[in-house]
């Protein structure tokens, strides 16, 4: 413990009782009456490990921060309508979302806690949060007043509140101020005007909540100004990456007199399939942070720790402002950032600058922990592959195979209690086709995102080797594609198209959110010829389903399908990472959990395994390759940045 005879947070901020939370009406902070200044970092608990919060919130702490921040993922607390998950909910995510527990673990940890529920988060996650069945709802506007979208909301809040309420400073809890909305002023554009409304019926659901806290708003002001917020109503705060002195000269003028704060300041960047991976500079990073803190102002570090966007549920971005998929941008499954904290919750550079920084500017002084040990990890033994089955015997094998006419959207599928598919993959399958040789597959419309055609079981979409591959067929750039579908005549033939969610879009305009996924927006053809009456069989990859899945064989080909291997521990586990540099594309899943994506033009080539997804003995590994598989699975100590532009030799499958 450094500084073992100073108060701890809690002892200086609530010593003589609490009398009043974070009060921002002159140009500083103070708690309960006391000046504080804001040294804050980001860390979602949904992209950590239950188990891992307590050490990534200590060494937060023994950085010298003050406070954590955490978005609130709507999409995972309430996956189907009124079904709400915060921690014992049965969904695959559920060890992730005891929210109540994780802001308990940073007030245990001597942390304030800012919490920005949204309702929209951007965060590079699954439809900035938002859960995909608000798309089956008819003339839904979103991020407005419209009263079909805040009755949904209004559902959630009502369910999240209370809890947010009961852990307020002013209670007792950590939880200091509260976000409404996120960068509204974004959804600006010559069609639309951020709706001041809109943000005021969201601040009155909070009180209605007894949310006392400071209430505040958070925006790129130097390119929006006042667009997304309400001066009169919110403390203002700012999002940027770079020198401070713009963005809070600006907040100076909509707030006279009122505290700066860098709500979000970025020390790195996110990473997207096909790009490079995203670094940020150390030194900038220092000398913004003293800039921020001599202005005076706070800052909250987005992201101090970025975690894994484990599952299905990293976001993507838009590169246009066109309502089609023609500017898709995926992001990876690391959501690493380049943050002081790693993906595996390792020191850096950029966090020991922090340290010393706040060592020497922080005020007032108070007890530090000593920073945890890091926490080992191990490159296990390859593990051969055992078993395979065939793309096609794991489509057969589905009951649920609603037809329709014309191709629908996965979230328009009629399956989970009436709403719809969120993730995974969706298979459109025609049967007792005949086919004449030179057949020719016509897709009219964009994909969304990315398809396999499998003509009698056999895959015949072209292999994504680099990121040039993307323009081709078979994923979301072209308007409008095609392919051969066989050499020779075929009668009765099946043909799949097997589709993929590779993510929503979490920032754009709002034309751009009615993002859809599958083969909706267009007619399906071959040789021209209009064809209908399609199968629609969802492949949701959840737990229960995949751990019970049949049909597994010992033999098989390099092919699409899934593979598994086992990996048998007779010690405890540990953190690994698991190296994906010799498969082409896909998913892992261990235990029944999906792990995450990986794909070989990069920049992510390993995904992160935590020791707690592990147990001691039998471990259960699938990978569900879409193209060209190797024959094991192998293990890294450590991430791998790298980008393909083309197949390294490696051994291909082959099961004897």
């Amino acid at each position: 413990m450094e500084n073992a005879t100073l108060p701890t947070l809690y002892e200086y901020y609530t010593s003589g009782g609490i009398q009043s939370g974070l009060n921002a009406d002159q140009n500083y902070f103070t708690l309960n009456e006391r000046n504080i200044t804001l040294y804050s970092g980001a860390m979602h608990y949904f992209r950590t490990p239950k188990q891992l919060w307590r050490d990534r919130l200590r060494k937060m702490r023994a950085a010298g921060l003050n406070t954590v921040e955490t978005y609130v993922a709507w999409n995972l607390h309430e996956p189907t309508p009124g079904n709400f998950d915060f921690g014992e909910g049965g969904t695959d995510m559920e060890d992730f979302l005891d929210l109540e527990t994780f802001l308990k673990t940073a007030q245990e940890e001597d942390l304030l806690a800012i919490v920005r529920p949204g309702p929209y988060i951007c965060a590079e996650w699954e439809f900035g949060g938002f859960p995909s069945w608000l798309l089956r709802t008819e003339d839904i506007k979103f991020r407005t007043s419209d009263a079909i979208y805040m009755a949904a909301v209004k559902r959630f809040f009502n369910a999240l509140l209370p809890i947010l309420a009961a852990l307020q400073f002013v209670n007792g809890g950590p939880i200091i101020s509260v976000q409404v909305e996120n960068e509204y002023g974004s959804t600006s554009s010559s069609t639309f005007t951020p709706e001041k409304q809109y943000l005021k019926e969201l601040r009155q659901i909070y009180l209605d909540n007894h949310i006392t806290a400071l209430l505040t708003t958070a925006d790129g002001v130097d390119s929006f100004g006042d667009a997304g917020t309400d001066p009169e109503l919110f403390l203002v705060t700012a999002n940027f990456g770079g020198d401070p002195t713009t963005s809070f000269d600006i907040l100076e003028q909509m707030q006279p007199g009122r505290p700066k704060m860098a709500m979000e300041y970025y020390p790195g960047w996110f990473d997207h399939w096909g790009d490079g991976h995203s670094t940020g500079s150390a030194v900038n990073l220092l000398e913004n942070l003293v800039k921020i803190i001599a202005y005076p102002g706070s800052f909250n570090m987005y992201m101090f720790h970025g975690g894994t966007s484990f599952g299905f549920l990293n976001g993507a971005n838009v590169d246009n402002d066109l309502p089609n998929n023609s500017g898709f941008l995926p992001d990876t499954t690391s959501y690493d950032y380049d943050a002081p904290l790693t993906e595996a919750g390792d020191y850096t550079l950029k966090y020991q600058l922090v340290k010393i920084l706040l060592r020497t500017v922080a005020t007032p002084k108070t007890q530090l922990p000593d920073p945890p040990a890091l926490i080992p990890r191990v490159a296990y033994s390859d593990v051969p592959i055992e078993q395979f089955m065939p793309l096609k015997t794991l489509i057969d094998s589905q009951n649920i195979k609603p037809n329709h006419p014309h191709p629908i959207a996965m979230e328009l599928v009629d399956i989970n209690n009436g709403s719809g598919q969120s993730y995974g993959y969706l298979t459109y399958r025609k049967e007792n086709l005949n086919l004449p040789a030179g057949a020719i597959l016509t897709l009219t419309s964009y994909v969304y995102d990315s398809v396999l055609v499998l003509v009698n079981g056999r895959q015949i979409a072209p292999p994504l080797k680099t990121a040039a591959d993307l323009n081709s067929f078979g994923f979301y750039k072209l308007e409008e594609s095609e392919i051969t579908l066989t050499d020779s005549d075929l009668t009765n033939a099946t043909i799949d198209l097997v589709v993929e969610n590779w993510g929503r879009v979490n920032y754009g305009k709002l034309s751009q959110y009615y993002q859809f996924k599958g083969l909706w927006q267009g007619d399906i053809l071959i040789n021209g010829e209009l064809v209908l009456n399609w199968q629609h069989i969802p492949l949701e990859f959840k737990r229960s389903w995949t751990q019970n899945l049949a049909g597994w064989q010992d033999e098989g080909i390099s092919s699409s399908g899934l593979y598994r291997g086992y990996l048998e521990l007779e010690a405890a586990p540990e953190d690994t990472y698991i190296d994906m540099r010799v498969w082409t594309k896909g998913i892992v899943m261990v235990n029944g959990f999906v792990l995450g994506r990986y794909a070989r033009i990069g920049p992510q080539q390993c995904l992160y395994l935590p020791a707690p997804f592990l147990q001691q003995g039998r471990n259960e590994i699938v990978i569900f390759e879409h193209y060209e598989a190797a024959d094991s699975v192998r293990f890294s100590t450590d991430q791998i940045w790298e980008n393909y532009d083309y197949f390294k030799s490696h051994k291909r499958f082959h099961l004897s």
